[in-house]
């Protein structure tokens, strides 16, 4: 008995032992959990702002690209313009310039853009993929607390069975047993004691009368086995 009660409090050593380790787990996860979702609050607002400047860059990437373009042709048409006698020479020289000018910055402003906008593009990849990232750690550790919960469940489960296993003192039951077991063993010693008691206060007529009796009906018997051996019958009898 004694072994079985030493058993049923390591196992509730144990039980207890599982739900302690595992209540930090649980509150450590649930706040990974809050700051996971923070991040991922962050990340998503991060990249809505880098998308926004990508989108911001290559549209300056095409409107530079057009301005290049078109001072690429007012200069040619100020030269063609000069070349017609419809403008002066030295001034037509100096607008082409100018043009030319405003061209070239375009240009420059072109390539300055499109490194920009690469990378503003890696930018958004890697986030992108930094906000999968969290999003996918997301669902693991909820999936994990969820099986947290369940262990805790079953821990503080397999601990009531094994406190109240502990509780049940089997030496006393067996001792409450024995008891029942002697009380009615005395019980029935007392009734024969009784028995004995009353047949010990007879008296010496009831006695007699008991003798009498007995040998009486014993007469009435021997001579009923008589008269059937002799043939006697009721109507012979009258």
């Amino acid at each position: 008995m004694n072994i079985f009660r030493r058993l049923f409090k390591i196992g509730q050593a144990e039980a207890n032992s599982a739900i302690d380790s595992m209540e930090d787990p649980i509150k450590m996860t649930e706040q990974g959990i809050r700051d996971l979702k923070k991040d991922l609050e962050k990340s998503l607002e991060s990249l809505a702002q880098i998308k926004a400047l990508a989108i911001r860059s290559k549209n300056d990437l095409e409107t530079f690209t057009l301005k290049a373009e078109d001072y690429q042709q007012k200069a040619m048409l100020i030269l063609k313009k000069a070349q017609k006698g419809e403008m002066d020479a030295t001034e037509a020289d100096r607008l082409a310039k100018q043009a030319l000018i405003k061209k070239e910055e375009n240009i420059q402003e072109v390539s300055r853009t499109k490194l920009e906008s690469e990378k503003l593009d890696t930018s958004v990849s890697q986030l992108e993929k930094s906000v999968q990232e969290i999003k996918h750690n997301i669902q693991k550790w909820e999936n994990e607390l969820k099986t947290l919960k369940a262990r805790v469940k079953v821990s503080k489960a397999t601990k009531n069975l094994n406190k109240q296993m502990a509780e049940l003192d089997s030496s006393s039951t067996v001792t409450m047993l024995e008891r029942m077991k002697d009380k009615v063993t005395q019980e029935e010693a007392l009734a024969e004691a009784y028995g004995d008691l009353a047949d010990s206060t007879k008296t010496i007529d009831d006695e007699l009368n008991d003798a009498i009796d007995e040998k009486k009906n014993n007469a009435e018997d021997d001579l009923a086995k008589l008269k059937e051996q002799l043939g006697f019958n009721d109507k012979n009898e009258g």
